[in-house]
């Protein structure tokens, strides 16, 4: 029996499917890691110039239910989810109906996923607009810092460093790496009034109105993390 997920509404499926774009926008080969129980649908994928776990939810009409299963749980393409989350983000019923594709043996970081609870919220974080500009400065930064190499030193190890040098600092009074933040804005979640911090653990969650950002203090996510 093939797996379907019926969404709220076509406009959920289409806020789905625009951040399944900008992961493929990075990475055309992507997978994401599919989780639903409930009425909830949660969607892991990992933009590799970011080293960060994006997450993002979407409302389910009804409770997700495959023959006696109760819960989802599965690595597919992101391009082939796409295909069948555009198709629902279009349908003129007012649920879209998206159809899971089959498995795919997925990326070392699609086995493990930040804890599902225990998480708190941290402290001295700036408020969003502060924090966009800090995105904005630091954007411009890099760019002006590669601009100013000589040619023979626009080497991508020299890229690499300089990246490293600015996403990694800290932003405000907290341990979230700037690039936490940059990939919150280029995934489209940096918006709105609402930002919080939140921390499970080792991990660091930035979460929007729009989806979350997670992040490994002191590493990148799929490495020496606990299975989820």
């Amino acid at each position: 029996m093939t797996a379907r997920l019926c969404f709220v509404d076509a406009g959920e499926a289409a806020d789905l499917a625009a951040f399944l774009a900008r992961l493929i926008h990075y990475d055309k080969a992507a997978a994401v890691r599919l989780q639903a129980a409930g009425d909830t649908l949660a969607v892991f994928g990992r933009p590799p110039s970011f080293e960060v776990l994006a997450i993002r939810t979407a409302r389910l009409a009804k409770p997700y239910e495959h023959g006696l299963d109760t819960t989802l749980d599965v690595t597919v393409s992101a391009g082939e989810f796409l295909e069948s989350v555009g198709e629902a983000a279009r349908a003129e019923a007012a649920a879209g109906v998206a159809v899971v594709p089959g498995a795919v043996t997925g990326p070392p970081w699609a086995g493990v996923l930040p804890p599902r609870g225990g998480w708190r919220q941290e402290p001295g974080l700036p408020v969003p607009d502060a924090v966009r500009e800090l995105v904005r400065v630091a954007v411009g930064e890099f760019r002006s810092r590669v601009e100013q190499l000589p040619a023979e030193r626009r080497v991508r190890a020299e890229l690499d460093r300089v990246g490293r040098e600015i996403w990694s600092r800290t932003i405000g009074e907290t341990q979230l790496p700037v690039r936490a933040a940059h990939a919150a804005q280029s995934l489209g979640f940096l918006r709105g009034d609402t930002l919080t911090l939140l921390s499970s653990g080792a991990w660091l969650r930035l979460r929007t109105a729009y989806g979350s950002v997670a992040v490994r203090r002191g590493g990148s996510p799929g490495l020496s993390v606990t299975p989820a």
